[in-house]
């Protein structure tokens, strides 16, 4: 089996794309062919699209992934399958790597983890208490991380998949020439 086909079988189809709940109203749009074409835009930008989505966003990364594909002309199916860039085993390192890139440039001191009273809910039990002033304490770093994370991952994958593409179509025309 070629790696093209091999590369086809993990990507998910047209009709099990259009027929999942949560992308059913994107089907008037996802009928476009040209959003199923492998060229060397659209993929790039798909795959560019799925890893900004899939490293900025925890849940729901397929359907953004998707609709921003839809808007921007680029491929769906590479769209869909390069937001599982994150998952339950690289979730933990990307999010801590965010953390501590956010920490870096905000140049804050760590956190004690001590709020101040009237930041806590006063519904909360007394055993969510810590959780919920690590939550408070670690969220401008993160946000800051993950979104620098996912723009510089989102052009790089772009550029990469654009550079490996044109080396791949220079590679075959060459070999063609050749006796």
């Amino acid at each position: 089996m070629r790696w093209r086909e091999r590369v086809r079988a993990w990507v998910p189809s047209r009709a099990q794309i259009s027929e999942n709940r949560w992308l059913r109203w994107l089907s008037p749009w996802l009928r476009q062919p040209r959003l199923w074409r492998w060229s060397r835009r659209g993929v790039a930008m798909g795959v560019a699209l799925g890893i900004f989505f899939g490293l900025l966003i925890p849940v729901a990364q397929i359907p953004l992934s998707v609709a921003a594909a839809v808007l921007l002309r680029a491929n769906v199916a590479a769209a869909a399958v390069s937001t599982l860039v994150t998952n339950p085993l690289t979730f933990g390192p990307v999010y801590y790597a965010a953390y501590r890139l956010g920490h870096w440039i905000t140049g804050e001191p760590t956190p004690l983890l001590k709020l101040p009273p009237e930041a806590i809910p006063p519904d909360l039990p007394r055993e969510d208490v810590r959780l919920w002033q690590r939550i408070t304490t670690v969220g401008k770093p993160l946000l800051l991380g993950l979104a620098i994370i996912a723009s510089v991952m989102g052009v790089l994958s772009y550029m990469l998949i654009a550079l490996a593409w044109r080396a791949w179509r220079w590679y075959t025309r060459r070999n063609r020439r050749l006796p």
